[in-house]
């Protein structure tokens, strides 16, 4: 069969500390890549970026983000969303302060922002754990919805109280405001997707994810053996919020051009991106990629199915969406904890040992 590890020899240690050790699993991952970048751009339309591929990719950083602060590091989140609206915030200070400096820059100072807020409202973390430092992290979130709201100059004063995106380009080609292409918003969330999850694969499988996780196992135990509990927990909090913070300035930017912070970066966005990570697989980049795919792909097709094909109401069509998305979690809790990336590794064990029995 071809998808053998017999016959694919390593011959340093660079080729056996591979991220995909297995030459099936690298082919297939530039394949997808290949796709990606020289297929989707050019048939791609306004309908499916706004609808799956832009809110998929831009989740998918938050998801990463926060799976990397639950699943990795073992410390719970209840404010992504709160955080998301920081990067959005930040990254609005900056393009109308900054109008001259390329919009990449805006969104990385962006991250960079609410990584340092990450960090201060992860500082209970050192002291609390489990559901109180879920409750500490709930209060961050009403505490940075409330604080944008009620604080004039974070949206400049505007009467509306809204944020509304300037116009701006990448290599000439407009990524935010009203003339923007489908595919340069694609790109743009693409780019950022690859590279950003490129860096948390590596962060995780180095010394920094080593000792996120011997602190998410047993914080006493690692302590003992000489994980610093302070540095783990605080990095974890800073690089998770820089990838939330990210998502939340690309989510306002180039995905809905102008945003009110309480509809856009309320509660619902804080759980809708856990939810995810618990569908996708604690302690996974793939899990988080899947369980943004499975969230943002379902509501399209019950919409379509239910609302489209055979007329439903489009509250029962919402409100049924709430009771799968529940199911799911309670069966993937009970059933498979580790969610799609466990059944995905499932999977591939068992194709790897097709036709012999398991």
């Amino acid at each position: 069969m071809f998808y053998r590890e017999a016959g694919d020899f390593k011959t340093s240690y660079v080729d056996d500390g591979q991220t995909f050790p297995i030459k099936f699993d690298r082919m297939r991952y530039y394949v997808v890549l290949a796709v990606a970048f020289g297929v989707v751009p050019f048939v791609i339309n306004d309908y499916w970026a706004s609808a799956v591929f832009v809110p998929f990719l831009i989740y998918a950083i938050a998801a990463i983000g926060l799976n990397i602060l639950t699943g990795y590091c073992g410390q719970v989140s209840l404010g992504t969303g709160g955080f998301m609206a920081v990067g959005a915030y930040a990254c609005y200070k900056l393009m109308t302060g900054f109008p001259d400096i390329n919009i990449v820059f805006h969104v990385l100072g962006a991250g960079f922002v609410t990584a340092g807020v990450g960090v201060l409202f992860g500082l209970p973390s050192l002291r609390i754990k489990g559901f109180y430092l879920a409750v500490a992290t709930l209060a961050a979130q009403f505490f940075l919805v409330w604080l944008f709201n009620k604080v004039p100059w974070f949206y400049n004063y505007s009467a509306s109280g809204q944020i509304n995106a300037p116009e701006r380009t990448v290599f000439n080609v407009p990524v935010t405001g009203p003339n923007t292409d489908a595919w340069a918003k694609y790109m743009m969330c693409l780019v950022f997707l690859v590279v950003l999850a490129w860096v948390a694969r590596n962060l995780t499988r180095g010394t920094i994810g080593r000792s996120w996780m011997a602190i998410r196992d047993m914080d006493i135990a690692a302590e003992i053996i000489g994980v610093n509990p302070l540095k783990a927990k605080l990095t974890a909090f800073a690089v998770s919020s820089f990838f939330v913070g990210i998502a939340g300035a690309l989510f306002f930017s180039v995905y809905l051009g102008a945003v009110e912070v309480g509809e856009a970066f309320g509660i619902n966005k804080s759980f809708l991106i856990l939810f995810m990570i618990i569908i996708g697989g604690l302690g996974s980049i793939f899990g988080s990629l899947a369980g943004a795919a499975f969230l943002v792909l379902l509501p399209v097709l019950l919409k379509n199915l239910l609302v489209g094909t055979l007329g439903w109401p489009t509250d029962l069509a919402a409100h049924l969406e709430l009771m799968i998305v529940g199911g799911l979690i309670i069966v993937f809790l009970i059933a498979e904890p580790h969610g799609l990336a466990q059944l995905w590794r499932i999977a591939k064990e068992k194709l790897r040992l097709w036709p012999f029995p398991h």
